[in-house]
């Protein structure tokens, strides 16, 4: 299983209510629902730990069952509607994609 870690910041004026709105009724129910995620979350930063604003606004989570059909959801046609709604928001997103260490 692969993790991939979502960190951005909203588009100069957009609203974030309007985002958050958005993410709770179409992308978080849209990206659960493929058979490819295991799980994803959406959070919402507050702050830096020990004090100070944090980079980022929000953090997506996205932990994969099956990255071979992850791939192939990528090009279905409401995950790139939902993209493209994603992208209205987001200002240049970074997605890491991460892999777990092995056990010592």
């Amino acid at each position: 299983m692969s993790t991939i870690i979502v960190l951005f910041n909203l588009k100069p004026g957009s609203d974030p209510s309007s985002y958050e709105r958005w993410a709770r009724s179409t992308d978080l129910p849209m990206v659960r629902g493929l058979k490819s995620v295991r799980s994803f979350e959406v959070l919402k930063t507050t702050g830096l730990l020990g004090g100070g604003s944090a980079p980022y606004q929000y953090v997506e989570i996205l932990r994969i069952a099956d990255e071979a059909h992850f791939v192939k959801d990528l090009s279905s046609a409401i995950v790139q509607r939902v993209a493209a709604e994603f992208q209205q928001f987001a200002d240049q997103p970074l997605f890491l994609t991460t892999e777990p260490l092995a056990a010592v």
